[in-house]
């Protein structure tokens, strides 16, 4: 049964936490006081929830021989570009441009979720993900994590498995 906070309780959710509801899918949310200060939303997501950086994804917007993907990567690492563009049978992967992977997602950058884009994309989840039992990822908000099985977040966003990360 998803555990929701009171202000999302409030809200509604984000469009990712309505995804997995409307899935059926376990998940909880976790929020905390996001800090514009800090260096990285992945870590400080980790630090925050007190969770292994290993177990805590970061979701980044790459552009692979002219489309959009999504790459699911642990916060302890960084993606491997040429291992994204192989594992989508493309040639060449460069970092999206912030403005476009916002406007395609619906989600602002430093919470962008793999999870209820406004246009589902193609995503490649890493295969570190499958040693964790949960592991977390945005749930659209700077400060809202969501922890679900890898078996789930894959299934929801038919993402590919493959080593896309470098430590």
């Amino acid at each position: 049964m998803a555990k929701k906070s009171k202000k999302q309780q409030q809200s509604g959710g984000t469009p990712a936490t309505v995804a997995l509801t409307a899935a059926g899918v376990e998940y909880t949310v976790h929020a905390y006081e996001h800090d514009p200060s800090h260096p990285s939303y992945g870590e400080e997501a980790a630090e925050a929830m007190g969770v292994s950086p290993e177990r805590v994804f970061k979701t980044l917007v790459a552009d692979v021989d002219g489309a959009l993907t999504v790459a699911v990567v642990p916060v302890a690492g960084s993606l491997d570009l040429k291992a994204l563009a192989a594992a989508v049978g493309g040639k060449r992967a460069t970092m999206a441009d912030p403005v476009a992977a916002e406007r395609t997602t619906g989600y602002v950058r430093g919470g962008i979720s793999p999870l209820g884009q406004r246009k589902r994309l193609r995503t490649v989840l890493d295969s570190s993900a499958s040693a964790h039992a949960t592991i977390c990822v945005s749930a659209g908000r700077r400060g809202l994590e969501v922890e679900l099985s890898p078996d789930d977040l894959t299934k929801l966003t038919e993402a590919a498995s493959a080593p896309i990360a470098r430590a």
